[in-house]
């Protein structure tokens, strides 16, 4: 059976827990593994993205980084 499609770049992510299971879950929903559920979510940004959470929600993560690392 051919491949879907071809993973050409493998790189070390380091992930929050709460991301890391949301990635699995989106992933098997839609029936894909994490890597290919990466790809989808990253060659699709824009159109999947509402920019005006966007900026929002990255300034909440961006202040609650120093203590999540703790």
């Amino acid at each position: 059976m051919p491949k879907r499609l071809r993973l050409t770049r493998r790189f070390p992510v380091a992930m929050t827990e709460d991301g890391y299971r949301r990635l699995k879950s989106f992933a098997s929903e839609a029936g894909l593994d994490e890597g290919e559920a990466l790809s989808f979510l990253f060659e699709n940004f824009n159109s999947i993205m509402n920019h005006d959470n966007l900026a929002t929600r990255l300034r909440i993560f961006n202040s609650e980084l120093d203590a999540r690392k703790r």
